[in-house]
């Protein structure tokens, strides 16, 4: 049985190889050092760009191999995923012979371990969690700088724009006791002028979404310009309708009166009260899902998408959230996505699938993940517009405690640990 020592050991001694290690040595490492703890056959998987598969994270000598994918809709594997827990493989007797445990970025999901425990107890049990906790923070720390983890987690080549927006978009998912804010962006390998963000600074949780004109390099090149923009305003100190305008200046200094233009709303979150504040530079509305239903659509008097100089003036709105509320932004290609038969998938679908999927229990980013594939599954495979989606939930005035492995889950599917 494990005991603390060895635990203590295994992440203290990972800690320290990690230091002069890179991405491609991680495998021998974590193998090496959760053996203090009695972990066995320990192997990393990665979820993909689109969240499809989970691909093997090898070592060198196995590089030039092709590597195994285990579908995400379809193993135990990927159902440790989707539900963010640990999920445990049965073998003949009965006990567990195996663990699929998530490695989550904070509640963010990069993939899975697979384990073998000793004992399999509460002990081997936390052993493991820890352990996927490390792994976690140290895969964090290398995609930054390594080719080989953005290879890994992509099936196809990507285009420049998205490689550009990919490089500048926050995490999927954040959650921390007031708010749970989760993301998808598609076509993920193709995406041209959407764009998203979000950022915490005290008690104000900042949220916007861009969508720029086109759909090549010149609409990513104009919404990486706005969001540059926004954040660099922002962290002066500047409020939503005067940064709004602050980045038309910088869109028109950059690319004079053309066609180069953006739509955005621009949010912040008092996460104490749950106030909600936003700006509209001729972008859809938000939508707030109140007690498992869509109650209203956020209307502000829009003003002119950034870019065009039309001098028309920027209303600032604002709107009482209660707790549990979950307020959707997103862009064009998410409800005007046609079908085969040529009708939109539509505003009434898009809310009716976040709602069903919420009825369901499942994770924010796992209902998102979805409704990203019934989007293009719906569009035959191909988005002919980008897409993009970012949700937030306020969880209330009085915060929620997540304490151990079930508090991480019921941060992101609005359960109380």
């Amino acid at each position: 049985m494990s005991s603390s020592r060895d635990v203590t050991g295994m992440l203290t001694g990972l800690l320290e190889a990690s230091h002069l290690a890179e991405l491609e040595r991680l495998p021998f490492l974590v193998s090496e050092y959760a053996a203090r703890a009695g972990l066995r056959e320990v192997a990393i998987y990665l979820a993909d760009l689109q969240q499809t598969v989970l691909r093997p994270l090898a070592g060198p000598e196995e590089a030039g191999g092709e590597p195994e994918e285990l579908r995400i809709d379809a193993t135990l594997a990927g159902r440790a995923f989707q539900e963010v827990r640990p999920l445990a493989k049965a073998g003949a007797d009965g006990r567990a012979d195996h663990w699929w445990v998530p490695v989550l970025d904070g509640t963010g999901r990069l993939g899975v371990l697979r384990v073998r425990p000793p004992e399999d107890d509460q002990a081997d049990r936390d052993a493991m969690r820890h352990l996927a906790s490390m792994v976690a923070l140290l895969l964090v720390s290398y995609r930054e700088h390594s080719d080989s983890y953005a290879r890994l987690v992509r099936t196809r080549p990507m285009n420049v724009a998205a490689e550009m927006q990919w490089n500048l978009m926050p995490p999927l998912t954040f959650a921390n006791r007031r708010v749970t804010v989760s993301a998808v962006m598609e076509p993920a390998y193709e995406v041209g002028g959407d764009a998203f963000d979000y950022a915490i600074a005290g008690e104000t949780l900042h949220l916007a979404v861009f969508d720029a004109m086109g759909h090549d390099t010149s609409a990513g090149l104009t919404a990486n310009l706005a969001m540059a923009a926004c954040r660099n305003h922002r962290r002066q100190g500047m409020g939503l309708a005067d940064n709004s305008e602050a980045i038309e200046r910088v869109l028109i200094g950059e690319f004079g009166r053309t066609t180069r233009f953006v739509t955005a709303i621009m949010a912040d979150l008092d996460m104490t009260t749950g106030l909600f504040g936003w700006v509209n530079r001729g972008h859809h509305p938000p939508v707030v899902i109140r007690h498992g239903r869509w109650v209203t659509t956020l209307r502000c008097v829009p003003a002119h998408p950034m870019g065009l100089n039309l001098n028309l003036p920027v209303t600032s709105c604002r709107e009482q959230l209660e707790p549990g509320d979950r307020v959707l932004l997103y862009t064009d290609g998410i409800t005007e996505a046609r079908g085969r038969t040529a009708q939109e998938f539509g505003l009434q679908r898009f809310v009716d699938f976040v709602v069903r999927h919420d009825a369901a229990g499942l994770p924010v980013p796992e209902t998102l993940r979805r409704l990203t594939h019934a989007v293009l599954d719906y569009h035959g495979g191909r988005l002919q517009d980008d897409a993009t989606v970012l949700l937030v939930e306020w969880h209330g005035t009085e915060g929620r405690r997540y304490d151990g492995p079930e508090g991480l889950r019921s941060a992101l599917t609005g359960e109380r640990a």
